[in-house]
């Protein structure tokens, strides 16, 4: 890795864990929320889904604008954001008698801010390194932070709950201000951003998108619908997997930890797989393929053998994780290294926004299918992975896309 860049890479690194807290970290206090606020269970759901979907519609205006000027001048204002609107929501619970609808509108701007925090984070990260080993490396590291906030967010969010329901609002603008001054004062990527031209308008900007898509649309349409995949069986299986345990009336605490067993797997795999593709983008291919191929196996054997014993699971759910991990920092890479500096930041952000899409799908399909059976839920989404993977082995072909 470059000389000076490590302190750049830690700072940006901040930012998927500061936004996966913000959210996930929510979820073991929403039963808190919905008693103390006196609200149904599906008014709880709101207030996680509210995030996700403010960040699905602006994440592309967010790679928009920092192709256009630079990715801090984005990614300053929207940690900003983050933090008023998370001492909004701590403020209206602790003050407010009629809390609810004051939180679900902070919680809206939340998810506006954080449109402009982690999917810029991608492209700053291509522009941050010259070498393609670098990227992929630095790239292995973001993947790794975003995916330890999910593994450490159901234990902080229990841990601070222990206290009052309210205090993770509050905490949200801690988090978030400590990676506001850590980008601010260390990271200086941004310089590159300079040579590109301010005038570009948004008319003639959307044509050299729409073009660039026309070109390469095969391959990166591909990555879209893979990234989107993988986020789905991650979410839809932990949704499964908390309700089975709450079904079971495990306390909020060993809840989180169990729960982070698998992420804990994805985690540890994605920063693994972030050193071991490098440069080389036929291994980035075979590494997502085999990643993807392991995932699918493991997922129809849980559909195939209907046995809902709790460690049974959560071992079949690792070894799911260790595929999705093995993959996605090779979709980051194939994504940041294959598009021009001056499109990354949009091209990168529509990736993005299929990650958030299957974020917020993954935990309603799993609670529709629930209610058939664990077969069920299963069997779908072990064909998502299935065709995950046939578009990685039919679409994806480095040697001659992705120049």
């Amino acid at each position: 890795m470059e000389n000076g860049k490590k302190w750049d890479l830690i700072s940006i690194a901040s930012i998927p864990l500061t936004m996966t807290l913000a959210n996930s970290m929510l979820i073991p206090v929403l039963p808190a929320m919905q008693k103390a606020l006196r609200i149904t269970a599906l008014q709880a759901s709101l207030i996680i889904t509210a995030y996700a979907a403010v960040a699905i519609l602006f994440i592309p205006i967010a790679g928009y604008l920092s192709d256009r000027y630079s990715r801090k001048a984005v990614i300053l204002p929207s940690l900003l954001l983050v933090s008023v609107a998370g001492v909004g929501a701590g403020l209206a619970a602790l003050w407010l008698d009629n809390a609810y609808k004051y939180i679900l509108i902070a919680r809206l701007i939340q998810g506006l801010g954080s449109s402009g925090c982690f999917p810029v984070v991608l492209p700053l990260v291509g522009d941050l390194f010259k070498k393609d080993e670098d990227v992929s490396s630095g790239l292995g590291l973001v993947e790794t932070a975003n995916t330890f906030g999910k593994v450490i967010s159901p234990i902080v969010g229990a841990s601070l709950a222990i206290w009052t329901w309210y205090i993770p609002f509050f905490a949200i603008p801690v988090f978030s201000m400590l990676s506001f001054f850590l980008v601010l004062f260390l990271v200086k990527a941004a310089s590159k951003n300079k040579k590109q031209p301010k005038t570009t308008s948004p008319a003639k900007f959307l044509k050299t998108i729409l073009a660039l898509l026309s070109m390469k649309g095969k391959w990166l349409y591909g990555i879209f619908a893979i990234g989107g995949i993988c986020m789905f069986i991650i979410f839809g299986g932990l949704f499964f997997l908390s309700e089975t345990l709450e079904s079971r009336g495990i306390k909020p605490i060993i809840k989180g930890l169990v729960l982070a067993i698998p992420l804990a797997c994805l985690c540890l795999v994605s920063f693994l797989s972030g050193k071991w593709i490098g440069q080389n983008k036929q291994l980035m291919k075979w590494t997502s393929l085999g990643g993807l191929t392991l995932a699918t196996l493991v997922l129809f054997i849980l559909g195939i053998v209907e046995w809902n014993h709790t460690w049974w699971v959560v071992i079949m759910l690792a070894f799911a994780s260790v595929g999705i991990g093995s993959a996605l920092p090779s979709l980051d890479a194939l994504i940041t290294e294959g598009i021009d500096q001056k499109q990354r930041g949009t091209v990168t952000s529509l990736y993005s926004s299929m990650r958030f899409i299957g974020v917020a799908a993954g935990p309603p399909v799993s609670a529709l299918l629930m209610r058939g059976s664990m077969s069920a839920l299963f069997y779908v989404i072990a064909i998502a992975s299935l065709f995950a993977a046939l578009i990685n082995a039919f679409f994806i072909r480095p040697g001659h896309r992705l120049r």
